[in-house]
């Protein structure tokens, strides 16, 4: 079994380094990129590894000091192998698809799959390459991670053109019990955006004081939309609403924050069309021609 507290045995001493001036300089970008914080950065803070300053080791002094810190830490020894399989897969990356140093210490080491898993799907992460990061990060082996709700974060916030697949996908594979309230805000705000109903069914698993604000940003989301009196709006005044949700629905439209909304007035009537307070029909217009209705049965 490789003794990886010996530096030439955990490292290679020749060939691409992944901690030069070039290399360091896009670590630091991607960490730009996610407020100042990487997930390898979460990691050694979890461990109490270093002092928040040790990732990238700038040059090989550096490394050796981080190697020393990780092998003198009062930690397990797969949390150790852990952090020491990350900083290979930064060698691999240098040095091209042929190089298997992280793969060949996990195996030599005895790492198991569970904490490879893990520490891949965190690189990728750190490297915004977020569909091979959850190709991992979403495996079923994994147990729930501590870092849930910041992968939700991450996800959500580097959503490109709205669409928030990746988010949704991770949630609904993982499940998280949200410990951050922006993990659960973020998360919320990408679900009604996608699907009005879904969000709906979300939300009811919360306390009535959390349940009424989120039922409330969904109905602002709705009227924000640009289809508002359209199929978004046709999909929350069709929702399947309890007395109390029909409450909220109707103080938020007529005098609560949604009262400000050009759309609040056509949204309520629709509403009172589908439940049947109003009798008739109303018939929207919007931009392009097409012609949107709402009809009491």
């Amino acid at each position: 079994m490789i003794d990886f507290t010996i530096f030439q045995a955990a490292f290679p001493i020749d060939g691409p380094y992944p901690y030069n001036q070039t290399g360091v300089r896009s670590i630091e970008t991607f960490r730009k990129s996610f407020d100042g914080v990487l997930f390898i950065d979460r990691v050694l803070k979890a461990l109490d590894i270093g002092d928040g300053k040790v990732y990238p080791p700038k040059g090989e002094n550096a490394l050796r000091t981080l190697h020393r810190q990780i092998c003198e830490s009062k930690v397990s020894s797969h949390h150790k192998l852990s952090v020491l399989f990350y900083l290979l897969l930064d060698f691999d990356d240098v040095r091209g698809g042929r190089s298997l140093l992280a793969g060949a210490l996990a195996e030599e080491s005895g790492l198991p799959q569970t904490y490879q898993v893990l520490m891949r799907g965190l690189w990728h992460m750190d490297r915004k390459e977020f569909k091979f990061a959850l190709e991992h990060l979403a495996h079923p082996s994994l147990p729930p991670s501590e870092f849930a709700d910041d992968i939700i974060i991450a996800l959500v916030r580097h959503a490109v053109g709205h669409d928030y697949s990746l988010p949704l996908a991770y949630y609904h594979t993982i499940r998280p019990i949200f410990k951050k309230a922006e993990a659960l805000d973020l998360l919320f705000g990408a679900l009604a955006r996608t699907n009005v109903i879904e969000a709906l069914y979300f939300l009811r698993a919360y306390p009535d004081h959390i349940r009424q604000q989120l039922f409330e940003r969904l109905v602002s989301s709705v009227l924000d939309h640009p289809q508002a009196v359209g199929p978004r709006g046709r999909e929350l005044v069709s929702l399947p609403l309890s007395s109390a949700e029909e409450k909220w629905l109707q103080d938020y439209l007529t005098a609560g924050d949604g009262k400000k909304s050009k759309n609040a007035k056509p949204v309520t009537q629709m509403r009172q069309i589908v439940t049947g307070r109003v009798r008739g029909s109303l018939t929207f217009g919007e931009p392009g021609g097409q012609v949107y209705s709402a009809r009491a049965r």
